[in-house]
């Protein structure tokens, strides 16, 4: 059979099988050579806009990762997140991937709220889509950490002061180790998340954004975890682990004590300044009183 046509088949049949999911269901379809959108007949305004802006999206990310992102996904709009929640179990998500179905679920009723925006949220879905394509059984770290980076920092879902988690265990001794992390406990979401960013900021900061590229591309050729750290940072993983840790304790050590003495740290600086002023007054009082002993000696 001519591959084209094989190819053609295959896609086909995968088209068939996706969009007669129930998720499709009663719903419109919007098509661009890059991207699918299904949505609700109220929804027409909100998928002609994440057709719009996955352009752009899908640019950024293939410059930030270097990977291109050779394949078209489906974007199901699920106001409301129902099946987004059927999907994690969990109503704290505004979106989810599905790498084996090449589908994105955005929920467009809360997507839009801080901190989240659609460029970044549509960014962040992607990239686990696209590092699926590329790594076989990603650590759920490297995962979310990877497409948190290059979302500047934003998760897929909604917490209250999910820094505070990280910070908390930071203090008291409670950081969940990197090998722990390549499938998130399920006690502890947001820390997760967090320590999964946190690694991600550690590695660039200490080792630089080229060698993040460089684990990424490492495990893309088929090199386990531990053998893309020592071949792109010379480290092992419980090095790194060790490494990351001391880092997180010592800036949410200096966090805390800055926090718990900032009013005598203030005060102390404000009696700094006012002894310096005293002292400059004192100074030019001297020299006026010089100066005119100078003049009646005349």
């Amino acid at each position: 059979m001519n591959p084209f046509i094989s190819r053609s088949f295959l896609l086909l049949i995968f088209l068939i099988l996706v969009l007669s999911s129930p998720i499709f269901a009663e719903n419109k379809e919007l098509q661009t050579k890059e991207v699918i959108v299904i949505f609700a007949t109220n929804q027409e305004d909100a998928a002609k806009e994440v057709a719009k802006v996955y352009t752009s999206v899908k640019s950024e990310l293939s410059e930030n990762l270097r990977w291109e992102v050779n394949f078209r996904p489906t974007v199901f709009l699920d106001r409301g997140g129902k099946t987004i929640r059927e999907n994690t179990g969990n109503d704290i998500f505004v979106a989810y991937a599905d790498p084996q179905r090449n589908l994105i679920l955005l929920d467009t009723s809360r997507v839009y709220a801080k901190p989240f925006s659609l460029d970044s949220t549509l960014e962040h879905e992607l990239c686990h889509l696209l590092i699926h394509r590329n790594i076989k059984n990603p650590p759920r770290w490297l995962d979310e950490g990877i497409c948190q980076w290059v979302s500047g920092g934003i998760s897929e879902f909604m917490a209250e002061d999910s820094k505070r988690e990280l910070h908390n265990a930071g203090v008291s001794g409670g950081l969940i180790g990197i090998r722990e992390l390549n499938s998130f406990p399920p006690g502890n979401i947001a820390l997760a998340y967090e320590e999964s960013k946190s690694i991600i900021e550690f590695i660039e900061s200490k080792f630089g954004k080229q060698k993040i590229l460089q684990i990424l591309e490492h495990m893309k050729e088929g090199h386990s975890l531990d053998n893309s750290l020592q071949k792109a940072l010379f480290v092992t993983t419980s090095e790194l682990d060790e490494k990351w840790q001391a880092y997180v304790k010592m800036r949410r050590g200096w966090f805390s004590y800055l926090s718990r003495n900032l009013y005598e740290i203030l005060f102390f600086i404000a009696a700094v300044v006012t002894t310096y002023a005293f002292m400059r007054m004192l100074k030019k009082k001297k020299e006026n009183i010089d100066e005119s002993g100078d003049e009646d000696a005349m």
